[in-house]
């Protein structure tokens, strides 16, 4: 198994209007990690996928391993096209949850020709979709349907359904799984804390989804998907948990020469 990891930028929510775009992504690339784009910063409108924006998306994570959480506001067929066009662009995987990839309500897939249009465009450009865990047993019959779409496992959400354990899906999904969202929460709402949160998603069940991981050797990124504190504290506390605690493979590395890139939002 490969895997390579990246931070949301959900870790800077109520902080974007203290550092640039491309501040964001220098911290985050100082630390060794690539990047999970959100739509938009939280609060406002303008998505960031639009063809305008992308030479300077282009430009901020020159050399980053890149990530893209999808639009979720009623997108067109011409608007995923234009976010799958600036995926393949940024070399990104895309994470979709099921109601923006089109997949209706109700346990059946009945009227999924917009999702086929969808994949089928993301098939033509090589771009990899992530559909994001929510109801285990929908997740299975859209992956039976569209054998082109990977999953995304969210840790959080699937520690908090009462339905299915955690360790069911893991091993419902596992064999799919191109993207993990790494976050933590105390089993009553997805508040998405660091790894590792006391009281938490046991370390057992920590074990239990790297040793299954490992065992279907898939690329994978994992995607420390966290609300503020502090940035430099939740990459702290992750890290020190996930390969220090765990002992999960491939820990990035500060890279030399950052010295200004500590995040100061003052």
């Amino acid at each position: 198994m490969e895997i390579r990891y990246v931070v949301s930028t959900m870790v800077f929510w109520w902080r974007e209007n203290r550092l640039s775009f491309e501040q964001e992504c220098q911290f985050i690339d100082s630390q060794g990690f690539g990047i999970e784009l959100w739509p938009n910063i939280r609060g406002q409108q303008e998505c960031r996928y639009e063809r305008r924006n992308w030479p300077r998306l282009q430009a901020a994570t020159e050399g980053m391993l890149v990530s893209m959480r999808s639009r979720n506001d009623d997108l067109t067929l011409e608007q995923w096209a234009e976010q799958i066009e600036c995926a393949k662009l940024l070399n990104a995987n895309i994470v979709t949850d099921m109601e923006s990839f089109g997949i209706p309500d109700g346990p059946e897939l009945n009227g999924c020709d917009f999702s086929e249009k969808v994949a089928e465009i993301a098939q033509q450009n090589d771009v990899k979709l992530c559909l994001e865990t929510g109801n285990l047993e929908k997740l299975k019959k859209v992956g039976q349907k569209f054998d082109s779409v990977f999953y995304c496992l969210d840790t959080g959400y699937a520690h908090l359904d009462p339905a299915f354990s955690f360790r069911q899906y893991v091993d419902e999904l596992a064999q799919r799984v191109a993207h993990v969202h790494l976050t933590d929460n105390y089993g009553q709402n997805d508040d998405h804390e660091p790894p590792g949160l006391r009281g938490g998603i046991p370390r057992e069940d920590w074990d239990y989804l790297l040793n299954t991981l490992e065992k279907c050797d898939n690329e994978v990124v994992g995607s420390l998907e966290m609300f503020p504190c502090m940035p430099a504290v939740m990459l702290r506390q992750a890290t020190e948990f996930l390969f220090d605690d765990l002992n999960w493979p491939g820990r990035p590395q500060k890279k030399q020469g950052y010295a200004n890139a500590a995040y100061n939002p003052e």
